[in-house]
């Protein structure tokens, strides 16, 4: 059961410099996301509500170098290995990876057993905050020299970018961890100096100290003036589409003239004729007549399909090699659909979170094509170490793929609603509440698709997304996700 924070007692620690601390023997998911939970507050009491995904990240690397740590003192005490002997050490180190990670829960087991711990300790020290992250065991001499290694090579990079560009050894726990670590702080103002790394007593401490008056977080980078021209040099909607857009909002126009205008572009019509004759309405014949298709989809689904239609057309030209990200939105954008008709939304949001699906990746497109390799590594960096890919995109790129991907919906002045489902997709909580069910139906259907990749967990889906929905068990959120599943292997959807 996840621990809930005591406010009072933040606010409390915070102006009377009263240390706070969280201890730990095995570090589960529940207590990482508690302790993030504590410095979003403490943050928000100092006004540094900012520094949040930096400092998010900077604690959960120690947290997790101290837990290695501890797991390491058992691994060889197990194989009857010296880890202060440089031959041991080697050779335990050859196999200490692999054995543990297959027998992760025994490992932790015997941490506990011994008492080998990990203790978070908050605390407010005149103008500044001090977190130290112990564990109650010492570093080897080899283990500390490669920690500052670590910390020397960081003074290499002037981005993180750049550091993600070179090529690293992070085979030990204190690798590229630890120069992102010190890069990190770099963005929020701060030096080397402002991380501590000590061994007293029989602990290993390590301690990061922030100067509120130092603080500033640094804004663009290479790559994200890069991203920015080239959402600019993007080329505006098609005129045809711009009148078709007109047309649709005319309340004098005839239907006649707007299916003679799509009749222009072959494959528009062919899109509105797949579309008409998609699961998406389950005819009993087969639609050929474009008036017909037009009268059946209405001006809002047509409006919607000229959004999808003209941005893939865009993007055809330029990002071409894109189709991955193209199939997962499209899987997206089914899930969105079924889940509006399934929660019985009006139909004019189940006309939008579908062109929602299909373009809330826009962002990652325009990044991928700008520069594969660092979206890559980021991507892989954060599966490695179970972080969420936001954190780094803003602090590498400078900018979510959601904003980025809100930018190009706004220079091709898309409604508001589809400008908020791209932009809040991630972050759903932040959203104006007007658009709140567009955004979260949005939001759980890429959820969804990232459970079946095995990258979220069910349980970490936002409470407040599965009470809007009256979702109120994960055996619920199971029987629906299992529903959408069957009805996209089966190509059409489930019943309302």
């Amino acid at each position: 059961m996840p621990q809930k924070v005591d406010t009072g007692q933040i606010r409390r620690a915070v102006h009377n410099s009263i240390p706070l601390t969280i201890k730990s023997y095995t570090l589960p998911r529940d207590t990482e996301d508690y302790i993030d939970e504590i410095l979003k507050y403490y943050l928000a009491e100092i006004g540094h509500e900012k520094i949040f995904n930096p400092m998010s990240y900077c604690i959960k690397e120690l947290t997790v170098n101290a837990k290695k740590a501890n797991t390491k003192r058992v691994y060889f005490k197990e194989r009857s290995l010296d880890i202060n002997d440089e031959t041991d050490y080697d050779e335990g180190m050859k196999t200490f990876k692999d054995d543990t990670l297959s027998n992760i829960d025994f490992y932790l087991k015997k941490q506990k057993a011994e008492e080998l711990f990990i203790k978070v300790v908050f605390r407010t020290s005149g103008n500044q905050l001090v977190v130290s992250v112990r564990n109650n065991v010492e570093l080897t001499r080899k283990e500390h020299m490669r920690a500052y290694d670590r910390i020397a090579r960081s003074r290499a990079f002037e981005t993180i970018e750049e550091a993600f560009s070179a090529v690293l050894d992070s085979t030990e726990g204190a690798g590229l961890g630890i120069v992102m670590m010190v890069l990190m702080l770099r963005k929020i103002g701060l030096t080397e100096d402002a991380f501590e790394l000590d061994v007293s007593d029989g602990e290993t401490i390590a301690r990061i100290t922030i100067p509120f008056s130092e603080i500033h977080l640094e804004k663009m980078e290479m790559l994200t003036k890069a991203v920015v021209n080239e959402v600019d040099s993007l080329p505006q909607f098609p005129e045809n589409l711009v009148y078709l857009q007109q047309l649709i909002v005319d309340p004098e126009a005839d239907i006649h003239e707007i299916a003679r205008q799509i009749s222009t572009d072959p494959s528009l019509t062919a899109d509105l004729l797949k579309l008409v004759n998609s699961a998406m309405y389950m005819l009993p014949k087969k639609i050929d007549s474009i008036v017909e298709a037009v009268k059946l989809v209405g001006m809002r689904g047509l409006r919607n399909l000229l959004y999808t239609y003209g941005s893939q057309k865009i993007f055809e030209k330029k990002y071409a090699e894109m189709r991955e990200l193209w199939q997962h939105a499209y899987r997206v954008a089914f899930y969105a659909y079924s889940l509006a008709r399934t929660f019985r939304r009006k139909n004019d949001v189940v006309d939008d979170v579908f062109v929602g699906g299909i373009l809330h990746e826009l962002g990652k497109i325009v990044a991928n094509s700008l520069h594969p390799e660092l979206v890559d590594k980021v991507t892989m960096f954060c599966r490695a170490k179970d972080i969420p890919e936001k954190l780094l995109e803003d602090m590498a790129i400078g900018l979510n793929y959601p904003e980025i991907g809100s930018m190009i919906a706004g220079k091709w002045n898309f409604p508001d609603q589809l400008i908020a489902a791209i932009r809040w997709h991630r972050e759903p909580l932040e959203c104006d509440p007007q658009f709140t069910d567009i955004v979260y139906i949005v939001y759980l259907a890429k959820s969804i698709c990232l459970i079946e990749k095995g990258e979220l967990e069910a349980d970490h889906i936002e409470p407040q997304v599965m009470k809007h929905f009256g979702i109120g068990s994960q055996e619920q959120l199971q029987k629906i996700i299992d529903r959408i599943q069957k009805s996209f292997k089966e190509d059409r959807l489930p019943e309302s």
